[in-house]
Order: C-alpha cells, then structure tokens, then sequence
C-alpha cells in the first residue's frame, strides 16, 4: 500500500514538474548525483538538478565568503517533496545532508549542504499553482487579522498583502527582501523589536517538516515544544513551509527622524528613555522605530543605507554647506558621530494624525542630539520599511552588492554598552579599514519582549540588551582578510574586557564553539535534547557547523 501511494504520488509529481517545465527551462538537469536514482524511485527524482549551474547557485551566499559545494539541488512544488526528500535521507545508512534556502542571504555558508541537498525554497511559490504563485501562499484573514504565509515568502511581499487590507505585521527585519523561514530560524530584528519583540515572538502557528520528514502542525497549545524549538532554531528542526503572523491596523505615514550625536552616552540615554514603554515619561515609546547608526568622518552623506531626504525636508543633510558642517562636527566629535534614527507612525486605520507634530515636538525638545542636526521627513508607511531596498539597487548598479560580507552582529548587555563604544567605535574600527564600506548599527531591546523558552540566544541578564551590527563590505582587494581579522580583534576584546556578548546570525568553527561561547551549559542540553527529538540524525543545516554527525 505505500509503495502504491508512493507511485501514485510520484506519478503527480512528475506530471506537476513536466508541465512546469514547459514555462521554465531551468529544470534541465544532468544525471550525477549518488542518490538521484533512490530519489527518483520515490518520486521526486524528476525534482532535482545536479547540473554545475545549479550545483554553484546553491554552494554560495551573500557573503561571499564560504563555499560548500552542493551535490544537487531540490525544487519542491510542495511541502510534501521535502518531507519525501527528508525521509528518504533518513531511511539510508550514512544520510545525506539537507538545507532549506531561501534567497541565500546567510553570510558564513549557514544554508549550505556540503555534497547533500540543497532544498530551492522559492519554487514553493513558483511550482505551487494557482494564477499568481505568490497569492497562492499568502492568504490574509481579516475576520482572524492574521496572514498565512508561505516560507518561501519574501516579508516585502506579506507586507504589501497585509496592506490590502488595510493591516500589518508588528515585527520586522531592515530588509524585507528576506524569507519568512529565514528570519524566523533566527529571531528576525529591527527598530520595532523594543515594543514587539522579534519576528518569532509574533507567530501563532508553524507548518513544519522536521529532520524525521514528519509533517507537523505546531503552536503555543499544539506541540509547543517543537514550535518553540523552530524558531530561533536555525533551521536545525525543522524545515517551515507556513507562518501565521498576527495582523493590526496599518498607518499610511512615517515620519522618519535623523539625528546626530556627538557621544555614545547620550545617543544610548536617549534610546534606552524611548524603548522604556512602561517608565511614563515624557520620551516613553514616543517612536514607533528607534535604531541607531556609528558614523565615522563623513560616512552618513550619501550612504547607501540612509537615503538623502527630498529637498523639501528639514535637513543636515542639504544646503550648500553640509559636507562642510558635517565634517566640522566630526573633527569636533573626535572622528566618530552617532545617528539616532527613528519614525512616528501615523494615518490610515491606525490613526495617530491629531498628535504626530505634538510628539515631533517633544522629541526634538527633550532629546540630547547635535542641535542643526535633525532630518525630518514625511514617507509612506510602506517606503520606510523597505528603506534598505533602494540602497541595494544603488549597490548592485555600482557593481558592489556581490562582493564579500564578514558581517558581525553582536547583543551586548547594556552596562557595557558604552565600554564596548570606546574599545571598538573609537578604537579598533577606526584603525585599518580603508575602502571598506557598511553601516554600522547600535540600538537597545526589552529582553522582556522576548520568550526564553525559544531557541534563540540573547542576553538575560539585564532588562535591557543591545544590537551591534558591524555590516561591512570587503569592496578592495584585501579587504576581507583585513576586516575578518578585526572581527577576530573585536571578538577578543570583549572576551579580555569581560563583556558576555552573544553572537547572533551567529558562526563558530565547530561544535565546541557553539556549546561554550553561544549556548552555554544549560541551553545547550536542552538545545541537544531537541535536536535528538527532531533530528537526530542531524540531517538539516550542517552548514551552522552545530552538529555533523548523527547523535548517539
């Protein structure tokens, strides 16, 4: 009887991924890899390319700076050719190993699958039916105010079916151009985590395709266990194929403040005033999106992350004298400002319209910022979030978007913060980097928005912790090796200061790096505990470098 329903499957599959190709030449494939003919007896063979194009497209990512060649590459038209494809590597005596990739935005080969599978998230949405395929797997529930999204899904996409209603997620990432998987097997950050939390501190529910191949519905009340080991999980449990986000009422309008800083303490003053949505003060959660920016020497003008305000704003950034103004407070500063940016949310369903001058007002009355140094712009809702996306097509039509990442991101606990500034803002990022190119960000969190019970490793220590991503690019030859070294650098100076920093988007060479400098003691039995539950042969994403091996 399976075996007959294995056929039968088979025989869909193969009728599904013939027509496909009809549309879609890039399914052609060369027959090579060791388990194609196994594959193919289960039915998805005709599912999967080993040909050198496809192979290299999944053996690299956007940072350039790992490859890990792929023995083929899986493009599912359903989650159940995941759940065959995972179930079929359990099923031999040395499995092969599977990643789910989603647009391929990790920087240290994390969604590789070294001579395994590499599972082309998108074609989900390509293969999956339906008149439009991203429609297919976004479904907007107003009644329920919620959105089912696909895995595969970009968040600009859910973003922009949400808005059809009238609706919107809480949460985001700085660039939406990433996968709901993807951002939910890490936390999924950005300026509004203060009030919500991350991404995976706002889903009601997970489909789910675990290491076993088991396809699993989970929630809070349904196999909690699995549902918080997912998220935050980094894709060692399972493979998500939906995400139920919660929804509420959508502004229309942005009003996004810059704001420079001369010192760290008060740029981290007045961010920590803002975050603290209980304290009732006059700043209390008066900005919906607080983050904040290093800047060295004349690096904000013109950077490809803050786009130049329109000229009809009140701005740092225009005038005749900017560059000059600008480059005589650095001197002043010692090299080295910080930039508070920020947005006020108002119009639409969400309402807000009566107060936002009153609330600008406040701001720029009690914040401790550069005087003649503010930018206020009014954008849409929509514009301000997907901010990022403009800078990338600046970089891409310069040539400079596919070039090395070693990007280091970092949570800090806030008694350090200022410690953490002057060793690596005024010292080691200012000493052997030209040429190279990025933003850097520091902003605060509630850890208290955050669930403990999640896979996901942040700071408990304080109520308050700190993001620092040094999101640099090796754009000149050298570069990389200069700015690893730095990381390197970066990374001892916490260890010798005492700074208990956490890595996140995280990477160590081997296991023991994990179990000892990220999870510590007891998160990493339970961390174990579940990959011997869900995955114990250790099939998914042997990229981290977690585990390689299956468990005793």
């Amino acid at each position: 009887m399976i075996m007959a329903a294995l056929f039968v499957l088979g025989c869909f599959l193969l009728q599904t991924v013939q027509a496909a190709r009809a549309h879609d030449d890039a399914l052609a494939w060369t027959p090579a890899s060791p388990f194609r003919d196994e594959l193919r007896a289960l039915g998805v063979g005709a599912l999967i390319r080993d040909d050198a194009e496809a192979t290299a497209l999944a053996s690299t990512d956007f940072g350039n700076v790992t490859v890990a060649p792929a023995a083929a590459v899986l493009y599912p038209s359903c989650p159940a050719d995941i759940a065959v494809l995972l179930r079929a590597s359990c099923a031999r005596s040395s499995p092969f190993p599977v990643s789910a990739r989603g647009r391929g935005h990790s920087v240290r080969g994390q969604a590789a699958a070294l001579d395994g599978v590499v599972v082309d998230m998108p074609s989900l949405g390509r293969l999956g039916g339906g008149s439009s395929s991203t429609a297919s797997r976004l479904s907007v529930s107003v009644e329920g105010q919620y959105i089912d999204a696909g895995g595969e899904q970009l968040w600009v996409d859910v973003l922009r079916a949400a808005l059809a209603h009238g609706l919107t997620p809480r949460s985001w990432t700085d660039y939406l151009h990433l996968t709901v998987g993807g951002t939910l097997s890490n936390a999924g950050i950005s300026g509004q985590a203060f009030r919500y939390g991350p991404q995976i501190s706002n889903v009601q529910e997970l489909d789910v395709i675990t290491g076993l191949g088991e396809m699993v519905t989970c929630s809070k009340k349904k196999d909690a266990d699995l549902f918080d080991a997912v998220l935050g999980g980094l894709g060692q449990f399972g493979v998500i194929t939906r995400a139920r986000i919660p929804l509420v009422p959508a502004p229309t309008w942005a009003r996004w403040v810059r704001l420079l800083y001369t010192g760290a303490a008060a740029l981290t003053g007045d961010q920590e005033r803002l975050i603290d949505v209980e304290r009732g003060d006059a700043l209390s959660g008066l900005m919906d999106y607080v983050e904040g920016t290093v800047v060295a020497d004349e690096g904000l003008i013109g950077s490809w992350r803050s786009q130049s305000p329109s000229s009809s704003s009140s701005s740092f950034f225009s005038g005749p004298d900017a560059a000059a103004r600008f480059a005589k407070l650095a001197e002043e500063a010692g090299g080295v400002l910080y930039c508070l940016e920020g947005a006020l949310y108002y119009g639409g369903a969400a309402g807000g319209e009566r107060d936002v001058d009153k609330r600008l007002e406040t701001l720029l009355r009690e914040l401790r910022y550069a005087r003649g140094f503010a930018s206020v712009q009014d954008v849409s809702y929509v514009e301000f979030l997907d901010r990022v996306h403009g800078g990338e097509l600046k970089l891409r039509a310069a040539g400079q978007w596919d070039v090395p990442h070693p990007w280091l991101n970092l949570f800090l606990p806030r008694s350090r913060v200022l410690d953490f500034a002057a060793g690596v803002f005024h010292g080691i990022l200012r000493r052997g980097t030209t040429g190279a190119m990025g933003p850097v960000l520091v902003y605060p969190m509630n850890r208290n928005r955050w669930d403990g019970g999640m896979s996901a490793v942040f700071p408990e220590e304080e109520e308050v912790f700190y993001t620092v991503g040094i999101l640099r690019s090796a754009v000149s030859e050298g570069d990389l090796g200069r700015l690893e070294e730095q990381n390197d650098e970066i990374l001892r100076f916490c260890e010798e200061a005492g700074i208990a920093c956490v890595q996140y988007l995280s990477y160590y060479a081997d296991q023991a790096g994990w179990e000892k400098k990220h999870f510590g003691p007891a998160k990493w039995a339970r961390f174990v505990e579940r990959k011997r539950e869900y995955d114990p042969k250790a099939i998914l994403s042997r990229g981290q470098r977690i585990f390689t091996s299956p468990l005793a």
